[in-house]
């Protein structure tokens, strides 16, 4: 096998490991998504599995890259990001970033909600930012019960518990960007006022 497609076929696993890490899913959800054991799954995000076109194009899709993305092959130049809507519980996701690892940046559409939904709150590492574009979010962050609404941001620590669902009949649009290491992502509302500014 010539060197450069064995050293391409040789970082898929770890690439394979980061997407799914990025988008918190899990072995057991991909296995039901694509049809791929879970075993298998593991082994290829190990490397003990050799990557083939048959495993990699159910992957491709879950994850909204292209195969090339998964082999790692040269760029083209071309900076159109192309992704895929993904549907998690009624809701739409549609990945804004491509690169695996660091902050990914998200577009999230929730379906209109006739009865409020009970709060199940979760923890995880990382921070998260959120910008409602349009609609009435829920967002429980600890103690805090909050509304956000179109134009308003939020942005925490995922360690504290918290939930966030739609909190009107109307579907609510927001993005996210999320940061798994910890990252943080910062807002200026408005510009700090310069020296002698008197408005």
């Amino acid at each position: 096998m010539d060197d450069s497609l064995e050293n391409a076929l040789g970082g898929v696993g770890a690439r394979l490991r980061s997407l799914r890490t990025e988008r918190r899913l899990t072995l057991a959800g991909v296995s039901a998504s694509t049809g791929i054991s879970v075993s298998t799954l593991s082994r290829l995000e190990s490397g003990r599995r050799r990557a083939t076109l048959e495993l990699l194009m159910p992957l491709a899709r879950i994850y909204a890259v292209t195969i090339d993305e998964l082999v790692d092959a040269p760029a083209t130049g071309d900076p159109r990001v192309h992704m895929r809507p993904l549907r998690r519980h009624g809701a739409t996701i549609i990945p804004l970033t491509q690169q695996a690892g660091g902050i990914g940046a998200y577009k999230y559409i929730l379906p209109g909600k006739s009865v409020p939904s009970q709060p199940q709150l979760k923890t995880h590492e990382g921070y998260e930012w959120l910008y409602v574009l349009s609609g009435r979010l829920r967002l429980v962050l600890g103690e805090q019960d909050l509304v956000l609404s179109s134009g308003e941001a939020a942005e925490f620590n995922t360690r504290v518990p918290h939930w966030m669902d739609n909190a009107a009949a109307e579907s609510v649009e927001f993005l996210a960007l999320f940061g798994p290491q910890g990252e943080r992502a910062h807002l200026r509302a408005r510009p700090a006022r310069e020296t002698g500014d008197r408005s």
